[in-house]
């Protein structure tokens, strides 16, 4: 090599050599700086993509969580109406105020039970969508069916206020919330088929124990709706239980999950 080459080969090392520098300083930066909003949205949708099987097949998860959260709110704010639409009358006496008002005790109690149940739901949901990433038309329509009840809640709790007295006014909201927890429960664990195709990635087994969550509340609605004949919403007593029949549940998983673990090694 003659020295006018030798020279050119140098001057072309030095700017590789210097180009990388600069895009090393770069990436650098980068990293130090903090992510914008839009970045951390492109850096999620894309991690989304790239550990979809179907990428095609699936979308993202905003749109879906904010129309659930939509229809909760409204579901939830409907459940006052009745009240409001209970008029209390004309009133001369506060005697006579605080009678109007005993009598609107069921409707209070309905309420009140309602407004519960609902936000018992919508936490459920809630730590649903903390895993899921990814939606797919299966899990669109599943969270569909679940809004479906969600929104016959206002109109059962209104049936079990005004017409407790027949076994159709008892039952109807119990079997209405029962329905809701099913088709919750049957979201999740479409979402956890597939070895988690629709979650993020992490410990299925931790992820089969979160989900004893949503089975403890169908088994306490599904308490609730067996003495509901009887009982009425006073059924829903029944949650009481749902604490520990939950901790029951997840530790009756961990240790099927400890036991197929030795077997797998």
């Amino acid at each position: 090599m003659d020295a006018a080459k030798f020279e050119r080969f140098c001057e072309l090392h030095a700017a590789a050599a210097a180009a990388a520098a600069a895009a090393a300083a770069v990436r650098g930066s980068a990293l130090a700086s903090p992510p914008t909003l839009r970045t951390r949205g492109a850096r999620r949708y894309s991690e989304r993509v790239m550990r979809s099987p179907k990428p095609d097949a699936t979308l993202g998860v905003s749109r879906t969580e904010a129309y659930t959260d939509g229809v909760f709110a409204i579901a939830a704010t409907l459940l006052v109406l009745d009240l409001t639409a209970s008029g209390i009358g004309r009133i001369r006496t506060d005697a006579e105020m605080w009678h109007a008002l005993a009598a609107l005790g069921d409707n209070l109690i309905a309420f009140a039970v309602s407004f519960v149940l609902l936000s018992g739901l919508w936490v459920i949901h809630l730590r649903q969508f903390r895993e899921i990433v990814r939606v797919d038309a299966v899990l669109l329509w599943l969270n569909n069916l679940r809004l479906l009840f969600i929104v016959l809640m206002p109109f059962t709790t209104i049936l079990t206020a005004e017409y407790s007295d027949f076994s159709a006014g008892r039952m109807l909201m119990p079997i209405n919330f029962f329905l809701a927890a099913l088709a919750g429960h049957l979201s999740w664990r479409w979402a956890a088929s597939g070895n988690g195709h629709l979650m993020r990635e992490g410990d299925q087994g931790e992820r089969s124990i979160e989900g004893m969550d949503g089975l403890a509340a169908i088994i306490c609605a599904a308490l609730a709706m067996i003495a509901s004949p009887w009982v009425g919403s006073w059924g829903f007593v029944a949650f009481v239980l749902n604490g520990p029949l939950t901790r029951l549940l997840r530790a009756r998983a961990r240790r099927r999950l400890g036991r197929q673990q030795p077997e797998a090694s």
